[in-house]
């Protein structure tokens, strides 16, 4: 008897369980205007992290950035073992200037600190070629097929060079104001294929998208906007110190 209920309270679980990803896929079948929303978020990210820049992304670290990628609102709940989930949107500089945004997911993985349950916002700079190639390939594992560390902050960086070697990705979170570099180990980015294909109309890659092979959609302008302003602003007070 205790078997068979047994037996019955997992096949109870499996059910809800295949509920609730039927939802999740049925919720992801819409047009583009969660996704617009979600770059527009990415978008006032960046401008309030930049717009402290004593306490922001420092300029050398936003120009030697290879890609840019914004979490808007990650869910992260810290109990037994610290956990997250969130999705966002990717750009890289290319020979043409910053490529169209990618969506992407990013879960599981451990913060270097637990608040508790609590949303965060998440910033991910892609710092070399091989953080770049690991991007690309739709699919890699922080602290594993990229070495991702917390990113210093402040306005200038010169003085901290351990930065430029000692991690492909630099992470940095901001939770109730606050915002420094955070460790996100374990943590596995995946390309999110049906917000590409609400976004884009089809299916296409992270390489096609992020390479500049895929003109950036309708309702990108924000996002990129941002991205190219600081960059440029970087590149700017760089070319000013020499």
């Amino acid at each position: 008897m205790d078997r068979a209920w047994k037996a019955s309270f997992f096949a109870s679980v499996l059910a809800i369980a295949g509920m609730l990803v039927t939802g999740a896929g049925a919720s992801d079948k819409k047009d583009a205007t969660d996704e617009v929303h979600r770059m527009d978020a990415a978008a006032t990210v960046l401008n309030e992290i930049m717009g402290t820049p004593d306490k922001g992304i420092p300029q050398e670290v936003m120009e030697s950035a290879k890609c840019v990628a914004v979490v808007p609102s990650m869910k992260k709940g810290g109990f037994v073992v610290g956990a997250s989930y969130g999705k966002g949107v990717a750009t890289c500089h290319t020979e043409m200037g910053w490529s169209a945004p990618a969506p992407f997911r990013i879960a599981g993985g451990s913060f270097g600190f637990q608040i508790g349950g609590e949303e965060v916002d998440l910033v991910m700079l892609i710092m070399n070629e091989k953080g770049m190639r690991n991007l690309l390939n739709s699919k890699f594992k922080l602290g594993a097929d990229a070495s991702v560390a917390a990113g210093p902050v402040g306005r200038h960086a010169e003085g901290d060079t351990d930065w430029k070697m000692r991690a492909e990705v630099l992470s940095y979170s901001r939770a109730r104001g606050v915002f420094g570099g955070v460790a996100l180990n374990g943590a596995v980015i995946n390309q999110d294929e049906d917000d590409t294909r609400a976004l884009y109309g089809e299916k296409e890659s992270f390489q096609q998208i992020l390479t500049g092979s895929v003109p950036p959609p309708s309702g990108a302008n924000n996002f990129l906007a941002t991205v190219k302003k600081y960059s440029a602003e970087a590149r700017a007070a760089k070319a000013d110190n020499r």
